[in-house]
């Protein structure tokens, strides 16, 4: 465990401001930061007008003519609040053409874009594809062939603007905030749409903006961005039947608002978890839940032991599956993982820089590799690749699947370093998250048969070569037991609406804490309390006797130096500072003999 502090001490700056001032936002632009309003969002004009106009004059004329149109919803949960906000918008001023004309396209698996289902576009009048397509040329150019309009409402990457599409995207224009997901484009082209027919719809759905751009990982050091998401989970603006009905039932673990962090834990991972692991039919289901005209039909009752003839709300039947489906997946992640775990050590993965995994199919489940990845990173704080072979048509042999980078350990750019090695297919995402690709052999070529391998390996090695194996925590308080700051972890834990995606929560250390056996308790066998001075607790929960024991001195003490995060523990009425235990270290042990 590797600690840093990220700037001197400066007793007189109030901690929130120091916190901040860490993060990189500048001290002239503190209060602006703390206190964004409505003006700090950008005009849907800086996404171009004349694309602007080219597509809401491509929907109105599907609408007008009473066309068919298609919506492919994209495999993650800012797809999934992309797709339900455009729907949900245009049937608060189309219903029936919603209800008659409009369908919409659920991948299998995580497939992105149109390359799945460009058959089935080919059947609709218009085909709008929201978090998706950029780069779909080759899609856009058939169905442009053949007369049909795509609309792409987008952010991701793209060598360019298709030819054959009406693409408005945040990342191909001028607008000012790239660090902005798909659903915040479609809500921008739904205030357009708002300008052109008099109506102020669009703020009727700034908790599922919220909720895309929070799950896309998007930065809250972009104003707009982190105005829209604290905007989005205010309480009044709880209007999404799934959205809603999740905050509901975890209320106790979100507390009285819905933080970006909250919602990471406590909502997105649900969604995610029913995009890899779900069925067709409970992803749809998923998927109405979130849409008003949906959500409170009844349909027959799923619950266990229920009545012959018992009815319940897709919204309800919704709530409780995205619960199944994530316990289903975890199930599935700790078997594939028990899996790999023997691959490290058989195949000594951790010789390498980069942890990368070359399975055949079926040894896990694709859907799930991100995931899997994201834990094996955390685990052995190194980026991590689990790719599975593919055999193309004509005999060409490649590893693809999923990469992390792990910025705990300074490797926030792994994208760009995996395409810098020369070796890859492609890599197409975010730089801490992304699809890989990587040659193995070309058809009938056995002589250089895992040369791409072998040369990422090496390529990646020296990338990495100084960077560290063990987590490094950038720390903005470093206490003695005796110098705590309770003020300021008091200020640190109520200001948690503000921490996300480049603002990350605060840390503090507490160096050479001797805990006696006067200071410590077990509580119901899983929680531990260290009691310090001024009413200050350290707790750490899911723990058990024999993390206790290795803490307890019956006759001495224990020092340990301790990372831990700001919390307040409420109660009756009284407000403590609490410290939540993240990590530790043991530096020494002392048993006095009497």
């Amino acid at each position: 465990m590797k600690v840093k502090l990220y700037n001197p001490f400066n007793q007189e700056t109030p901690a929130i401001n120091r916190v901040l001032i860490n993060r990189g936002i500048k001290s002239s632009e503190l209060q602006h930061y703390l206190n964004t309003t409505d003006d700090d969002i950008n005009s849907p004009l800086s996404l171009g007008e004349d694309r602007l106009k080219a597509a809401a004059t491509a929907v109105v004329s599907c609408i007008g003519a009473n066309d068919n149109a298609l919506i492919v919803v994209d495999s993650d949960c800012d797809g999934y609040t992309s797709s339900a906000l455009l729907i949900n918008y245009l049937y608060d001023t189309f219903p029936n053409w919603v209800s008659n004309h409009l369908s919409w396209f659920i991948h299998s698996g995580k497939q992105h874009g149109l390359s799945d289902c460009v058959d089935l576009a080919s059947d609709f009048s218009l085909v709008i594809c929201p978090d998706s397509s950029s780069n779909d040329y080759e899609e856009h150019e058939k169905l442009h062939s053949l007369g049909i309009p795509v609309v792409v409402l987008d952010h991701h990457e793209a060598d360019k603007i298709s030819e054959n599409a009406i693409v408005i995207n945040n990342q191909l224009s001028n607008y000012p905030n790239k660090d902005f997901s798909g659903v915040g484009i479609v809500w921008q082209f739904c205030r357009y749409l708002d300008s052109l027919l008099k109506k102020e719809n669009a703020n009727d759905y700034l908790d599922l903006v919220a909720l895309g751009n929070l799950a896309d990982m998007m930065s809250l050091k972009s104003l707009e961005t982190k105005h829209l998401i604290n905007k989005g989970f205010e309480p009044l603006n709880l209007k999404n039947p799934f959205i809603h009905g999740m905050a509901q039932k975890n209320s106790f673990k979100l507390g009285t608002r819905i933080t970006p962090m909250g919602a990471a834990f406590y909502i997105a991972p649900f969604v995610n978890a029913m995009v890899r692991s779900g069925t067709e039919e409970e992803k749809n289901l998923l998927f109405k839940s979130m849409l008003k005209f949906e959500a409170f039909k009844e349909v027959d009752s799923t619950k266990r032991g229920h009545a012959f003839g018992e009815k319940e709300t897709i919204l309800d039947q919704a709530l409780r599956t995205v619960t199944n489906v994530k316990n289903r997946q975890t199930k599935a992640q700790d078997k594939g993982m028990e899996h790999l775990e023997s691959l490290i050590e058989e195949k000594h993965l951790l010789d390498d820089k980069v942890l990368l995994f070359l399975l055949n199919p079926g040894e896990i489940d694709r859907n799930i590799a991100g995931l899997i990845a994201n834990k094996y990173m955390a685990k052995y704080q190194r980026p991590c690749c689990i790719l599975t072979k593919v055999v193309d048509k004509d005999g060409a042999i490649s590893y693809q699947g999923s990469a992390r980078g792990c910025d705990r350990t300074g490797v926030n750019n792994f994208k760009d370093i995996c395409a810098e090695t020369g070796c890859t297919l492609y890599e197409e995402g975010h730089q801490g998250a992304f699809g890989l690709g990587i040659r193995f052999s070309e058809p009938g070529a056995e002589e250089v048969e895992g040369e791409d391998i072998l040369a990422f390996l090496e390529k990646t090695n020296e990338a990495l070569k100084d960077i560290s194996d063990e987590p490094i925590y950038w720390v903005d308080y470093i206490f003695e037991e005796n110098t705590i700051d309770t003020d300021a972890i008091i200020s640190i834990a109520d200001h948690d609406y503000l921490w996300g995606k480049d603002v990350d929560e605060p840390f503090v250390y507490i160096k050479n804490l001797k805990i006696t056996k006067d200071m410590i308790q077990l509580l119901k066998n899983t929680t531990i309390k260290v009691s310090l001075p001024n009413n200050c607790s350290i707790i750490k929960f899911g723990t058990d006797e024999e993390e206790f024991n290795k803490l307890y001195s019956e006759n001495g003490f224990v020092e340990i130096n301790a990372v831990c995060q700001c919390r307040v523990n409420e109660w009756c009425g009284s407000r403590n500072p609490q410290l939540l235990l993240v990590d530790y270290e043991v530096v020494d042990s002392v048993a006095f003999i009497f």
